[in-house]
């Protein structure tokens, strides 16, 4: 398909730089199997649910991989000191990274990148887009302090561009389920959720289990290509355990509806996925890149943020609920003000009859 038909004119005004206070007091949009949407809140969802449903939740946590640094200035070659911009991406090993970083031209490779006094990073590789191998002279759990120390939450982009980041981010960017350190961005769907939301979900007799996807920066990179067909997805780290693959095959064949909750849980137990209603427990890297026309072995409904135009997340909600029924979502959220992106107003997402 071609990458326009996903485009979209988004005001900047409705780019939400704060989330909802509290959490579940955010808007959602409720979008049916046939199309029909109507304008809700988070706080309505154990209305809209059924006893027996299985909410599926990604339990990634955030770690703080906005880093700042220093290229000294170079023996050899020339070129002064250089202030470097670092967001990691992907863990290669105990001590490397892959990162993108600002601005890339300025960097070589064996070119070291000071972060304070003791943390420090060779570049070992650099690829297009400014994405460089960083090898630290730290490693395994001592990697993990220095960078908590050094580093900042990971605010997007669009965020970031408007704002600086601030202790209040420390905690409106980690969900409730946050548990599994390793994403360098939130799965945002679930930060609407508080405790009293899942006792009211409780009591509506819905069920919750939980998936790990470590999010990576690359969910934000545009997609450059004028064909779907052309485009490389990021690849990203997920796991199912036993227990949730047992409670997602019993919910399946119970005839039970499966909602995960944000396009990484999703897009998790679709790359598990064994077959129509079926998924296997396990770990790997997944690239899995759902546009109109893909199939959905597990997933009922779904529930996530507004995205960006021309984003291959909202090529994922266009595969579930249908490119025209989408466009004219967004173009009503649009109209009636919801708040859009990672701090923004939730959709509910039904899986489109077919």
């Amino acid at each position: 398909m071609r990458v326009s038909d996903f485009d979209f004119h988004l005001p900047e005004e409705r780019i939400a730089l704060r989330p909802a206070r509290p959490r579940d007091a955010a808007r959602m949009l409720h979008v049916a199997s046939n199309g029909v949407f109507a304008d809700r809140g988070v706080r309505d969802l154990p209305d809209l649910l059924q006893p027996g449903d299985l909410m599926v939740f990604n339990d990634t946590r955030v770690i703080p991989a906005a880093l700042k640094g220093i290229r000294p200035a170079r023996a050899v070659g020339g070129g002064g000191p250089v202030e470097v911009e670092v967001n990691l991406h992907k863990r290669i090993d105990a001590s490397a990274w892959r990162a993108f970083v600002r601005p890339a031209k300025r960097l070589r490779m064996g070119d070291a990148i000071a972060f304070g006094e003791t943390l420090e990073a060779g570049v070992t590789g650099k690829s297009e887009g400014g994405d460089v191998r960083l090898v630290f002279n730290a490693s395994g759990a001592a990697l993990d302090a220095a960078i908590a120390v050094a580093g900042e939450m990971p605010l997007p982009p669009y965020i970031a561009r408007k704002r600086g980041v601030d202790e209040q981010d420390e905690a409106d960017y980690q969900t409730l389920f946050a548990t599994h350190e390793g994403s360098v961005a939130a799965p945002t769907a679930g930060l609407h959720f508080t405790p009293e939301l899942m006792a009211a979900l409780d009591a509506r007799g819905v069920e919750q289990t939980r998936v790990t996807l470590h999010v990576g920066a690359g969910t934000f990179l545009p997609v450059k290509s004028d064909d779907t067909d052309d485009h490389q997805m990021h690849s990203e780290w997920c796991t199912v355990s036993t227990e949730a693959a047992d409670a997602i095959n019993a919910a399946k064949a119970e005839g039970r509806r499966v909602i995960p909750v944000g396009t990484t849980a999703l897009r998790t137990i679709e790359s598990l996925a064994s077959g129509p209603g079926v998924i296997k427990a396990g770990s790997r890297d997944t690239d899995i890149f759902i546009t109109p026309g893909s199939s959905f072995a597990i997933t009922d409904m779904l529930m996530t943020n507004f995205h960006l135009p021309k984003s291959t997340l909202f090529m994922l909600v266009s595969a579930l609920s249908g490119l025209d029924v989408m466009q004219r979502a967004y173009a009503h959220a649009i109209a009636a003000e919801y708040r859009f992106y990672s701090y923004g107003d939730a959709c509910l997402l039904e899986r489109t009859k077919r």
